[in-house]
């Protein structure tokens, strides 16, 4: 691990930052934590009925797989989702918001590496890797940590991994939202997992992704987000659910998990406890209510409600620019 953040170092030394995500690279200001932060930036977000897609730098909105989805922003990195506005990082690294179904964007945050939207507000990872929270109710941004690699703002519970895997939460534990066996709400971010890359969480559960590509979970599990972990009530405890994943999502009663071969894999209300292949190319992907939503590696958009075969996703027909 000290191998690799010297590694990061060295390639900030030399204004020079090599990353995955061609969106990122235009921050060149960005710190080496900030530069890893902005890898998770999501090209998909969904909030139960809510779903955004970023295609092209321009960010679509929609609510079912019926419905075509409208241009409401150009010049974009990065999308979120909560139960009211959309979010994004726009081409000058701000952070902005718009009240879902509507067309006026505003300014929320400069220098802004990665933002997540849920429940308890917004959390947001500055271009220097530290990260700033802004609660439901509040204007104000206040900083609440140092060196931030991803963040989650889940409903109820909040989660940050730190440079080194350590996975912090906060928020309501009474399902077992941290994972290592409190069912009490602790004051601040507690650590609750090590080794950590990605984290993801809704109503009641979590889950995170491994360093090693395993997926964990915890929390409530009513309806099969976390596999077989739980079934029936909850988890208080991290268990693996899924290997070898390169990145995951979530929603209230589903979770997938892709893996660097671009097959998805699905599991949690009709679909069944047990994960199953549900797609192949699959670049990138979220969860909705009801449905899933993915972009494969041709870069076209899909989305499909639970319980439909493999065989019969719906394509979106995306409508042209209008502004």
């Amino acid at each position: 691990m000290a191998e690799h953040w010297r590694a990061l170092l060295s390639l900030a030394a030399a204004c020079t930052v090599l990353v995955a995500n061609p969106a990122a690279a235009s921050c060149a200001q960005m710190s080496p934590v900030g530069a890893e932060a902005a890898q998770h930036r999501a090209r998909l977000a969904g909030y139960y009925e809510h779903k955004l897609a970023l295609l092209d730098g321009r960010v679509h909105e929609w609510r079912s797989p019926q419905e075509k989805p409208r241009v409401v922003l150009h010049g974009a990195s990065h999308v979120a989702v909560s139960k009211s506005h959309g979010y994004a990082i726009d081409e000058k690294q701000r952070a902005v918001t718009w009240p879902l179904g509507s067309a006026r964007v505003d300014l929320l945050l400069d220098d802004v590496a990665l933002i997540s939207a849920g429940d308890s507000g917004l959390l947001a990872i500055r271009c220097d890797g530290s990260l700033w929270q802004r609660r439901v109710g509040e204007t104000a941004w206040s900083r609440s940590a140092d060196a931030v690699l991803h963040v989650w703002v889940g409903d109820g519970a909040d989660y940050y991994i730190a440079p080194g895997g350590r996975l912090y939460a906060r928020g309501l534990a009474h399902r077992g939202q941290y994972g290592d066996g409190r069912l009490a709400e602790q004051p601040g971010w507690t650590a609750v997992a090590e080794q950590a890359s990605e984290v993801i969480g809704h109503t009641g559960h979590a889950l995170y992704r491994r360093m090693d590509g395993a997926v964990l979970g915890t929390g409530g599990n009513r309806f099969g987000p976390l596999a077989s972990h739980g079934l029936g009530d909850k988890a208080d405890r991290w268990g693996v659910i899924f290997e070898g994943a390169a990145a995951i999502a979530t929603g209230s009663r589903h979770s997938l998990a892709l893996r660097p071969d671009g097959s998805l894999y699905i599991w949690g209300g009709p679909e069944g406890v047990q994960p199953r292949l549900a797609m192949q190319d699959v670049a990138h992907v979220a969860a909705g209510l009801e449905d899933t939503i993915a972009i494969d590696r041709q870069g076209r958009l899909w989305n499909w409600p639970l319980g439909q075969r493999p065989s019969t996703p719906l394509q979106l027909q995306l409508p042209a620019t209008t502004r």
